[in-house]
């Protein structure tokens, strides 16, 4: 049971995990380039799962995994791993990385949601209130970036396979929430892309078969590791570590950092422009972020961290 106020490190790791996600969702446009989706997320959890082997045993003194945190990890896997990657990659496929920046701003909103039907988390009005920050702020980023307003069936299609990527990082969050009180973050992000490889290697392989690897050139390979390696292993890792620490509702405002991130890789990488209202849009950022994160008086921030805790 977690006391007293979240430590800084806590908060670090979360910023750090979804800016990372951020990261590799921003690049993923290059990769779509090259591999078909489904092969790209089996190559992913592949490439993953050799570099996480020997996560996957149980420390000195971990509990066994019951039959609860074992379902648990497979709904983690499902929703956070496979299905989000899936519905992420076909979405910026059929849309645009704008697109998915506007969409993704409903993360911090849908996990607070999601926070107080099945944890029973209150939402205090100062994190709703950065709740709103995140999403205005990241709101107002996507507007600034321009692009086509125009609704074709195809990015029908694409807008809702992100909206469909919102729901299943926020269940990945609220999900996470409960592992982190029995499994040690190490062996979460093990277990559930090893879950994840299961579920999409069927899918990868038939993709595989018509697949010419021969064009593959040495920097695509070398960005599709970096996109295995922070996708699976860094950003699960960070973020079980500080989510063990910080309620759902309020680490969910840390998943602004994807947009924002994903938006800093479209600007210094894809070479898109940058104003006055990019400037606003991180001040707003960066104000949800500070709403959620500076220390509450008294103890009853310590009391929800509390419940929020217990498994």
């Amino acid at each position: 049971m977690n006391r007293g106020a979240a430590p800084a490190w806590a908060y670090l790791s979360l910023a750090a995990s979804m800016a990372l996600v951020g990261g590799y969702v921003g690049l993923s446009k290059l990769l779509l380039a090259v591999f078909p989706v489904l092969l790209l997320a089996w190559l992913r959890f592949a490439i993953a799962a050799v570099a996480m082997l020997h996560w996957v045993h149980r420390a000195p003194g971990e509990n066994r995994l019951s039959a609860h945190d074992r379902r648990l990890l497979f709904w983690e896997s499902f929703l956070g791993n496979f299905l989000f990657s899936i519905c992420m990659l076909y979405g910026v496929q059929l849309t645009s990385a704008l697109a998915a920046g506007v969409v993704m701003a409903a993360i911090p909103a849908a996990v607070a949601l999601l926070a107080r039907v099945f944890l029973g988390e209150r939402i205090r009005p100062r994190v709703a209130l950065a709740i709103g920050c995140a999403v205005g702020g990241i709101a107002l980023l996507a507007l600034a970036r321009g692009g086509s307003t125009s609704v074709t069936p195809a990015s029908g299609w694409g807008y809702a396979l992100l909206l469909g990527a919102v729901l299943c990082e926020a269940s990945y969050v609220v999900i996470g929430k409960r592992l982190t009180g029995k499994v040690s973050p190490r062996r979460i992000s093990a277990l559930i892309n090893l879950w994840g490889l299961a579920l999409v290697t069927p899918l990868g392989l038939w993709q595989a078969w018509a697949f010419d690897f021969s064009r593959v050139v040495a920097p695509v390979w070398a960005l599709l590791a970096f996109y295995a390696i922070a996708a699976s292993m860094v950003t699960v890792w960070l973020w079980m570590q500080g989510l063990r620490h910080v309620p759902s509702a309020r680490a969910g405002v840390f998943t602004v950092m994807l947009p924002v991130a994903a938006a800093l890789v479209g600007i210094v990488v894809l070479g898109e422009g940058f104003g006055p209202a990019h400037v606003a849009a991180f001040v707003l950022a960066l104000v949800g972020l500070l709403l959620a994160t500076w220390p509450e008086r008294g103890a009853a921030s310590a009391g929800i961290q509390g419940r929020a805790a217990r498994p």
